[in-house]
């Protein structure tokens, strides 16, 4: 029987994480040829190449070596890139995760060639269309064949929009499957002795979105509001935070503070260990708002909206945006709550229990043979 040519179309850290139960998958099944495609979009060692390595997984059949530019650059540079890589590997599917220039970028090279696209975490919406990322996830879920929803929610948004029900599937959460195959691991994790912490008696604090970091008094907001909690705060610093704040004079200040510990970004074992032994998350990332949910950890997110809806419905998660009040006011709140994360405990998750990688083979194997 002939195999299943896939070509998964990775780039970034998140679709790292989202892509790698469903890798390894398709990498062990005896009727699935595997044409892993990284288009070097997240070009930092700390960013990409160390994921795969902590994930066990193959290396890329091509690593196309996009690198950094404006988005129409990056996104143009992969579509010519991957447009080789297909005409080359001739893949039966092509599957872009996210909502990366890179998934655009899969998709948009994949519908031209009249190849059949799926997306994984299809549906999602903030309905902020300011975010570029707004912007890719509609297109890609509009020119792909096979999508991939992990919410019910999600499943709405795409009939709301038109999409035919043929075409999508409810499958769950690939993260969810991350969590749980890595959960031993991460309680292994010895990052707190490293940094000299206690469980709960700490919160974590990541921002990397260009709204917010390009800007200096967003950013400097974001540390004042933080600096005013009086809870010490862990920050691991995506790259481009790190020379934001040197840039704009913010850097001496933050270091003076003891209140906020400025660390380098960490694997992601030990990341999900430190949000799972804090008191709060304080985030702009989409997928961390989520794993705080699946880690029961009370999360304020520094937005205006999120895609992850569900978590504000089930009061796990609050926007409270860049305004220091608010943050402050928020993170008080969660903060004099003992009870908060017992609560959550409690919680059903909308995501899934960790079968949704096993649910997309299936359904590729069915849908695209």
């Amino acid at each position: 029987m002939k195999r299943l040519k896939t070509m998964p179309v990775i780039g970034v850290r998140p679709q790292i994480v989202k892509a790698a139960p469903l890798i390894k998958l398709l990498n062990e099944n005896r009727n699935v040829h595997l044409q892993l495609v990284h288009t070097g979009q997240h070009y930092d060692i700390e960013m990409s190449r160390v994921f795969f390595k902590d994930f066990n997984l193959p290396a890329p059949k091509t690593n196309l070596g996009v690198g950094s530019g404006t988005h129409a650059q990056q996104t143009a540079t992969m579509m010519i890139r991957i447009e080789k890589a297909i005409l080359h590997y001739r893949p039966d599917v092509v599957i872009v995760f996210g909502d990366a220039n890179t998934a655009l970028a899969g998709a948009l090279a994949a519908v031209k060639l009249r190849v059949p696209t799926a997306h994984v975490e299809s549906g999602l919406r903030s309905g902020n269309l300011a975010m570029p990322e707004e912007v890719n996830r509609t297109v890609v879920d509009h020119c792909s064949d096979i999508l991939f929803a992990p919410t019910r929610l999600a499943v709405r948004n795409l009939l709301n929009e038109g999409i035919d029900k043929d075409s999508i599937f409810h499958v769950g959460d690939t993260m969810v499957d991350t969590l749980v195959q890595w959960r031993r691991a991460i309680g292994a994790s010895g990052i707190l002795d490293r940094l000299g912490l206690r469980p709960e008696e700490y919160t974590v604090l990541t921002t990397h979105r260009a709204e917010n970091v390009d800007d200096r008094s967003k950013l400097k907001a974001i540390l004042s509001a933080v600096s005013r909690t009086r809870t010490l705060t862990v920050f691991p610093m995506h790259p481009r935070t790190r020379k934001n704040l040197i840039n704009f004079n913010l850097w001496s200040k933050m270091k003076r503070s003891n209140i906020i510990l400025p660390i380098d970004p960490l694997d992601y074992i030990d990341m999900l260990s430190l949000v799972k032994s804090s008191r709060l998350l304080l985030t702009d990332s989409g997928g961390m708002q989520k794993e705080a949910f699946l880690l029961r950890v009370p999360c304020l997110t520094l937005r205006e909206e999120t895609e992850w809806q569900e978590t504000i419905a089930t009061g796990a998660n609050r926007l409270v945006g860049t305004d220091p009040s608010k943050i402050l006011k928020e993170a008080t709140r969660v903060l004099a709550n003992k009870d908060a994360r017992r609560k959550l405990a409690k919680l059903k998750s909308p995501y899934g229990s960790g079968h949704a990688s096993r649910r997309i083979v299936s359904t590729l194997l069915r849908v695209c043979r």
